[in-house]
């Protein structure tokens, strides 16, 4: 049976969006407690397909509860369902996200929070010659589920690199992350399931390319010890 996301989901959300405090919570834990069991059926079916596309050896369903230790906003829940893949390590690199909330559902690949000494080794080998990166995201199939490169990037040029360089745009960035988006009618479709491993396994081929970066030198010798 394919897994599919309830409607009780996305209404359960919008109510906790609407009552985001811990005794309406505490009311409807019974419910959440359900549907959170609904989420991790889904996620674990999606970390099984995914091993047909790629090898992924992490599954990390995220918890409701918010960390309001050093934030403004002090309500105590998350208002979506989330959940991370990680991709085997050290011969893979990056990961699979998928966020579940009304209107605001969406999922996202590639690497969010990439180690100094990777972000510097991307950055070179962008300066050195970005034409295939360009050339895969720009696929038409890959570039019409995922769009353009989003992410948190420099202002100018990261130290040590030429500002006028013609690959500056992809350059500065500090997170080289795709995502797309669901409405809740797709959200709650019959092939939804099947349409998240479809965009996933589109995504392979930026992958490969970034892992083959990420695993060699600038001369293309591997840096893994065999």
């Amino acid at each position: 049976m394919i897994p599919s996301i309830s409607k009780s989901t996305l209404i359960f959300l919008k109510e906790l969006t609407e009552n985001n405090n811990r005794e309406w919570f505490l009311l409807n834990k019974k419910r959440f407690k359900e549907l959170e069991l609904e989420m991790k059926i889904f996620n674990q079916a999606l970390f099984n397909d995914l091993q047909k596309y790629d090898e992924v050896d992490k599954l990390k369903m995220f918890r409701i509860h918010r960390d309001v230790r050093f934030s403004k906003d002090k309500t105590p829940y998350k208002q979506h369902f989330g959940c991370s893949f990680h991709r085997k390590k050290p011969a893979l690199r990056g990961g699979y996200y998928i966020q579940i909330a009304p209107q605001n559902s969406f999922l996202a690949v590639g690497f969010w929070n990439p180690s100094k000494e990777d972000l510097l080794r991307i950055r070179k080998e962008l300066a050195l010659d970005a034409s295939e990166l360009r050339s895969i995201i720009n696929e038409e199939k890959f570039n019409s589920v995922w769009g353009g490169l989003k992410g948190d990037e420099v202002k100018t040029a990261p130290k040590g690199f030429d500002k006028g360089h013609s690959d500056m745009d992809l350059i500065k960035k500090k997170q080289f992350i795709f995502t797309t988006s669901f409405n809740d009618k797709e959200v709650l479709s019959a092939n939804f399931f099947e349409n998240v491993v479809d965009a996933f396994s589109k995504a392979r081929p930026y992958f490969d390319y970034m892992s083959e970066v990420l695993t060699t030198d600038l001369n293309g010798v591997s840096l893994i010890e065999e």
